[in-house]
């Protein structure tokens, strides 16, 4: 093991003192972790260019101080447990550094700090209804795993760097003519921007269109991730309400602001789960052109629709040029996929592509590589057939199992569509009364009241059911009806 370690020869604090001081830093600082093996005194002071009864003397010191032990016959290892009143003050010292380094915080940097991690560890549940995860056993790694081979093995270009930080062109024609088929997506394959996933896609979008101040309209409730990435950028969010036809557009309307975007989840809206209606998607596209506002689809799970047909894209009403279009390949696919795309306006194509560069040059090329074959060959829309169908058999049991054990007590919200749905439940507990007894018996829940923009609603949950199998899926909800029937 070598460590990171300067020790300064001209200074007066002896070499056993500063190699004492490093070492002790690096276990509270965490890069020594407890009942870590250190190296042998003579190896360290063979790395550092010093004497062995330097390293000895430093070793000594921390032992004495609780930070080391001696293990007979095995060496010197960092203590199990570290002194508490030097944990106290390094985590004093971290609060003083936190609050010094705010001060040369751009506005973006400080408006990150108010911001919540979403990506939270959960328990784990032996039933957990957690969204938007899709049944990944299902997918067919044998065959993307032969793609990925073929152009390992045949793709001297993939170790060179790509110059179209838009993305690999054969992808993005393929991409096109999907979206035109499939979703009634108007565009040409220049139009079309390889990214890494759609919180990357909202990303672009917002940091050049977004100033501080600038106003933004947003469903209510509505996806954490879009709100905190334009709160990021210092922008104004105007939430408006999502009804039974989705948006709002007639609130929207009567708001006196100048937005800047509105961003809109129209075909399976999150987390209710409403389709916006054909009259308010005429409406929404009309407010945009006469308001100069920029839309933002966010298409995430579109695919899944079960027993209706496919509701074409807003984009493709579109006539304005006011329409950005987002989607991802983590829904149909599988969530480590990091790629997605944009299909932006043709005059936003060069600015897009720049910010595209500046964050990261691009994307992955052997997974754009595979990916433009795994569409091309048929295997994608086969896939996206086969879990439809398995998706709208879960959706069913699911469905069933609230109606056979709870009867009228429950509503459940939205289109049939999408891997989740969102169900009231009446009930006289608090949701977090709700989740923790039902955490009690195995069985994981999570609430919507987080997405609401006051979060004051009770008794409603979403509930992803694509990742469990049909006998899990009833005998959680039975579970849930025998814990809340009193």
């Amino acid at each position: 093991m070598d460590l990171a370690i300067f020790l300064d020869r001209t200074s007066a604090i002896p070499i056993y003192q500063q190699l004492a001081e490093k070492l002790r830093h690096a276990v509270l600082e965490g890069r020594l972790k407890p009942n870590q093996k250190l190296p042998s005194s003579r190896t360290l002071a063979k790395s550092l260019n010093i004497s062995r009864f330097t390293v000895t003397q430093s070793y000594e010191q921390l032992e004495s101080e609780g930070y080391l032990e001696t293990r007979c016959g095995a060496g010197t290892y960092v203590c199990s447990q570290i002194p508490d009143d030097w944990l106290q003050s390094k985590a004093i010292e971290l609060v003083a550094a936190q609050s010094s380094r705010s001060s040369v915080l751009s506005q973006f940097g400080n408006n990150l700090i108010s911001v919540k991690h979403l990506e939270v560890s959960e328990p784990e549940n032996e039933i957990s209804f957690r969204y938007g995860n899709p049944a990944v056993e299902f997918f067919p790694i044998s065959q993307w795993r032969r793609l990925l081979s073929r152009h390992c093995k045949n793709s001297p270009t993939l170790l060179h760097y790509t110059p179209d930080a838009a993305g690999y062109f054969p992808l993005r024609v393929e991409i096109a003519n999907y979206l035109g088929r499939s979703r009634a997506v108007r565009c040409t394959p220049e139009q079309v921007i390889i990214v890494n996933g759609s919180q990357q896609a909202l990303n672009l979008i917002a940091r050049p269109i977004l100033d501080p101040g600038d106003w933004v309209a947003m469903e209510d409730p509505g996806y954490l991730g879009a709100r905190y990435c334009f709160r990021g950028q210092g922008a104004n969010l105007q939430p408006i309400a999502v009804n039974s036809e989705g948006l709002d557009v007639e609130a929207l309307a009567r708001c006196h602001q100048k937005f800047k975007l509105v961003y809109v989840t129209p075909s399976h809206q999150f987390p209710t789960g409403v389709t916006l209606t054909l009259a308010q998607r005429i409406a929404l596209l009309q407010w945009a052109q006469t308001t100069e506002t920029l839309i933002i689809e966010d298409d995430y799970d579109s695919e899944y629709r079960y027993g209706e047909q496919p509701i074409p894209a807003l984009q493709g009403m579109d006539r304005s040029q006011s329409v950005i279009y987002v989607g991802t390949f983590s829904k149909t696919m599988f969530p480590s996929l990091r790629i997605g795309y944009l299909v932006v306006p043709l005059s936003w194509i060069s600015l897009v592509s720049k910010a595209k560069w500046l964050c990261d040059r691009a994307s992955s090329l052997l997974e754009q590589y595979a990916l433009t074959d795994w569409i091309a060959e048929g295997h994608f829309e086969r896939h996206i057939r086969r879990m439809r169908h398995l998706y709208n058999l879960r959706r069913q049991v699911l469905i069933e199992a609230f109606q056979n054990y709870f009867g009228s007590r429950i509503t459940i919200l939205g289109a049939n569509a999408g891997i989740h749905v969102m169900v009231k439940i009446e009930t006289g507990l608090s949701d977090d009364m709700v989740i923790q007894k039902a955490a009690g018996v195995g069985v994981g829940l999570i609430s919507a009241r987080e997405y609401y923009w006051k979060p004051q609603h009770q008794g409603e949950f979403i509930f992803g059911y694509a990742q469990l199998e049909e006998t899990q899926i009833e005998q959680g909800i039975f579970k849930l009806s025998q814990i809340l029937e009193h």
